[in-house]
C-alpha cells in the first residue's frame, strides 16, 4: 500500500473511529451516571478525553509509515 493509500484509509478509519469513540463514551457516562457525582464526573471526562490518543497516534504512526 503505498503512501498517499494509507493516509487515505486512515484519515477515513479515524474520522470513524472518533465519532464512535465519542458515542460510547457519551453512553458509558450516562449508563455509570456520571453526572450523580462531581468526583466522579472530574475523574471520568478528563480521563475519556485522553483514551483516544493511542490508537490515534498508533493510527497516525502507521499512516506515515514509508513506502516498502
Amino acid at each position: 500500500m503505498t503512501l498517499r493509500t494509507r493516509k487515505l484509509v486512515g484519515a477515513i478509519a479515524l474520522v470513524v473511529f472518533l465519532a464512535f469513540y465519542a458515542l460510547m463514551a457519551m453512553m458509558a457516562a450516562i449508563i455509570l451516571q456520571v453526572s450523580a457525582s462531581k468526583v466522579v464526573e472530574l475523574i471520568y471526562y478528563p480521563v475519556a478525553g485522553l483514551l483516544w490518543l493511542p490508537p490515534a497516534m498508533w493510527l497516525v504512526k502507521w499512516m506515515q509509515r514509508p513506502d516498502a
